[in-house]
């Protein structure tokens, strides 16, 4: 990890769960992080409490990540007053209480335009900028296990789907950076069940059916996934982990 320190980091949906414990650990690890976020609030009281390696910060930034007017201003922010990207962690991500049978058109476009546009736009900005700076940079997609396989859960509508095309976005950048010889590296980070604050943000507790299954599922927690990004970023510059799959012990496959 000591190639990182003092570098920047851009943490999408930063603001709590997995990219709150995300951009807590890169910090801690001495990265100074742009954390993205529509509520910007939430990340200042988080960087008040982040101690970072050799006087890294956590640094808010309010982000509609749906928005590529915003995205496009927001890196150029924090090229402009931090510095260029080295790491970027596509986490932001949302599900939605719906079905595909009788589903709203709503819902399933808020889930692709912040699953997969939002992270697709965020990409590109920070590619270039790596490639306008010679860094040897890192993008990280926060995918899922849904993303590999359809999970018997049901309300999960266009969630794989998404989840399937992150699996795609991220094999897709790959070929294209090796096809211009560029040395950054791309990275599918794949959980499973993570115990966060999604099912609540995303309108499921009056969901009978999935409350219920989260009561009883076997969970991992942020840390166990920030872990994991801190691992892959960290490896040998000569050394790609192009997909980790992280599952809590006891879930079904």
């Amino acid at each position: 990890m000591d190639r990182w320190v003092g570098k920047i980091a851009v943490v999408t949906g930063a603001s709590a769960g997995l990219g709150a414990a995300i951009s807590k650990k890169l910090v801690e690890e001495g990265i100074n992080v742009a954390g993205f976020a529509r509520r910007k609030e939430k990340i200042e009281e988080l960087a008040r409490t982040v101690e970072g390696k050799n006087g890294a910060k956590l640094y808010a930034v309010q982000v509609d990540i749906t928005s590529e007017e915003e995205v496009i201003n927001a890196f150029r922010y924090v090229l402009e007053n931090l510095g260029p990207v080295s790491i970027l962690v596509n986490n932001a991500g949302i599900v939605q209480n719906t079905t595909l049978i009788d589903g709203n058109a709503e819902c399933w476009k808020k889930v692709l335009d912040t699953n997969v546009l939002g992270l697709c736009v965020a990409t590109r900005e920070a590619v270039n900028i790596m490639r306008n700076h010679d860094i040897a940079g890192h993008i990280i997609h926060i995918n899922s296990v849904a993303g590999h396989r359809v999970p018997p859960i049901p309300y999960t509508n266009v969630y794989s789907a998404s989840k399937f095309a992150v699996t795609s976005l991220a094999q897709t950048l790959s070929k294209e950076l090796k096809g211009i010889g560029s040395r950054i590296k791309v990275t599918s980070v794949s959980p499973g069940y993570v115990e966060t604050d999604i099912v609540k943000a995303n309108g499921f507790t009056t969901n009978e059916t999935i409350m219920q299954i989260e009561k009883i599922a076997p969970r991992m927690y942020p840390i166990d996934i920030a872990n994991a990004v801190a691992y892959v970023i960290g490896t040998p510059p000569h050394v790609e982990v192009t997909e980790l799959t992280v599952q809590p012990l006891g879930e079904p496959v």
